[in-house]
C-alpha cells in the first residue's frame, strides 16, 4: 500500500457554478445505498420508478424516457448520432460553447450542418433558421435551451414552428434548464430532449436523462444505416429501459440510486414551485449584483437564464484571483468564462439545491468583501440590501395572496 496516499477527505464547498451544484444530504444517503446488480429484481423495479419520475419532470408520456450513463455531452451525442445519417442536412442554433458542441458532434456524422448563429449573450433569430433551411431537406433543428457558457435562455416555441415549416425534428438541449425552468416536452412537441443530472435536478454528475418522442421512434425504426456509435445507439439502450430489460451495458447503479432520490425531491417540491424558486433567487442575485455596480453580460432581461447568471468582470479586478479568494475564504465556488469569454465574465450558478436565499446572501457578502480588497468600491452592504428587498417583496406578495 502506498502510505503517501491517505483517506479521501474532500473539502465542503458551496457550489455556485454552472454545474455541478451542491447536493441534498438525502441524495448523498441514496448514493451510499448498498450495491446490487443491474439485473437484480430490486434494481429492475427501481429503474421503473426513475422513468416515472423523469416523465414527470420532462412533462411527457414518452415511453422511452430514461437516463443515459454519460454526462450532458453524452446526451448531445446520443441525440445527434441517432438522428443523422450520412448525406442528411441539419440546422444547429449556435450562440455559445455548448450549442456549438452540438454542431461539432453533428458535423462528424457525414452530414451537412448549417449554423444559425448569434453573438454571445444573445439568442438566435428563428428567421435565420428559416432562411438556412429554405429549399433544403432538413432532418432536425437543434436548440440549446439554456446556454451555460453565456447565461442565455432561448424560447423554444418559435423554433418548433420553424421546424414544422421545414418538416424537421426538434432537438433540445435542456441540460441547464430541466427542473429549473418551465419545460413541457409534450405540449411543446419536442422530439428529443436531454439533460444532465448535476444541474437543477441536483444529483451527482454522470447521468444524462433523455426522452424520445414518437416521431424519433419512427425515424429510428426506418434508419438505412447503423448508428455510428454502439454505446449511444438508442435502439440498443432502449431494450434495457423498455419492457424487455435486456442487458446492454452495466449502468451507473449508485448514480441511479442518487438520481432517483434527487428526482423524488423535485417531485416533492413540485415543478411550478421549483421554477418559481429559481426565478426568485436569480432576481435577488441580479438586484444585488447591480446594486454593487456590476454589469450583467446578457443585456436583455428576457434572455437571462434563471439557473446561470453571467456578470462582466469590472476593470482593475483580477478575475481568477477573486474566484480563488471566494473559494479559500468562504468555501464558495463560482466559474469564470470559457473560450473567448475567459477572464471577461463570472458565471454564477443557482440551480437545484444551490438555489437558496441563504446562499445568495452569503455569496453577495463574500463578493463585496473580495471586490473591496481589490480596490473596487461599492456602497457598503448594497448588494445584500438589494437582495433582501427582493425577498421581502416576494414574502409580502405571498402573504397578501394567502389572505
Amino acid at each position: 500500500m502506498n502510505e503517501r496516499i491517505g483517506e479521501l477527505l474532500a473539502p465542503t464547498r458551496l457550489m455556485l457554478t454552472p454545474g455541478p451544484c451542491s447536493v441534498d444530504s438525502r441524495v448523498y444517503r441514496a448514493l451510499s445505498t448498498p450495491m446490487v446488480g443491474h439485473m437484480d429484481p430490486f434494481f429492475i423495479g427501481l429503474i421503473g420508478e426513475v422513468q416515472t419520475l423523469l416523465r414527470e419532470v420532462f412533462q411527457t408520456e414518452n415511453k422511452f424516457t430514461f437516463p443515459i450513463s454519460a454526462s450532458g455531452s453524452g446526451g448531445i451525442e446520443t441525440a445527434v448520432v441517432n438522428t443523422l445519417e450520412p448525406g442528411d442536412e441539419a440546422i444547429v442554433c449556435v450562440n455559445g460553447t455548448f450549442s456549438e458542441r452540438m454542431a461539432i458532434i453533428a458535423s462528424r456524422t457525414g452530414s451537412t450542418i448549417h449554423r444559425a448563429e448569434a453573438p454571445l449573450g444573445h439568442t438566435v433569430d428563428p428567421d435565420d433558421v428559416r432562411r438556412a433551411g429554405k429549399g433544403r431537406k432538413i432532418k432536425f433543428v437543434g436548440v440549446c435551451h439554456g446556454e451555460t457558457s453565456t447565461g442565455v435562455i432561448t424560447s423554444l416555441d418559435p423554433f418548433r414552428k420553424v421546424a414544422d415549416e421545414l418538416g424537421a425534428l426538434l432537438i433540445v438541449d435542456a441540460v441547464a434548464t430541466l427542473a429549473g425552468v418551465p419545460l413541457d416536452v409534450d405540449k411543446q412537441r419536442i422530439d428529443i430532449c436531454f439533460s444532465g443530472s448535476q444541474k437543477a435536478i441536483s444529483a451527482p454528475p454522470g447521468m444524462a436523462p433523455i426522452t424520445v418522442g414518437p416521431r424519433m421512434e419512427e425515424l429510428l425504426a426506418n434508419r438505412k444505416t447503423p448508428v455510428q456509435s454502439w454505446y449511444f445507439d438508442l435502439t440498443g439502450v432502449m431494450k434495457f429501459w423498455g419492457k424487455e430489460r435486456t442487458y446492454h451495458h452495466t449502468p451507473a447503479i449508485s448514480l441511479i440510486f442518487a438520481l432517483r432520490e434527487a428526482l423524488r425531491i423535485v417531485s416533492e417540491e413540485g415543478l411550478a414551485a421549483g421554477w418559481q424558486r429559481h426565478r426568485q433567487n436569480q432576481q435577488a442575485l441580479i438586484a444585488g449584483l447591480e446594486a454593487l455596480g456590476l454589469e450583467l453580460f446578457v443585456p436583455d432581461p428576457n434572455d437571462r437564464l434563471p439557473t446561470v447568471t453571467s456578470v462582466r468582470v469590472p476593470a482593475g479586478v483580477e478575475e481568477a484571483r477573486l474566484r480563488r479568494q471566494l473559494l479559500d475564504e468562504f468555501g464558495i465556488e463560482i466559474a469564470g468564462g470559457i473560450g473567448t469569454l475567459s477572464g471577461k465574465i463570472w458565471r454564477v450558478g443557482l440551480m437545484g439545491y444551490s438555489s437558496q436565499a441563504k446562499h445568495v446572501l452569503l455569496f453577495l457578502a463574500g463578493l463585496e468583501k473580495v471586490l473591496l480588497e481589490q480596490g473596487y468600491h461599492a456602497p457598503a452592504g448594497a448588494g445584500i440590501g438589494a437582495a433582501v428587498q427582493v425577498y421581502a417583496h416576494v414574502e409580502a406578495v405571498s402573504a397578501g395572496g394567502k389572505k
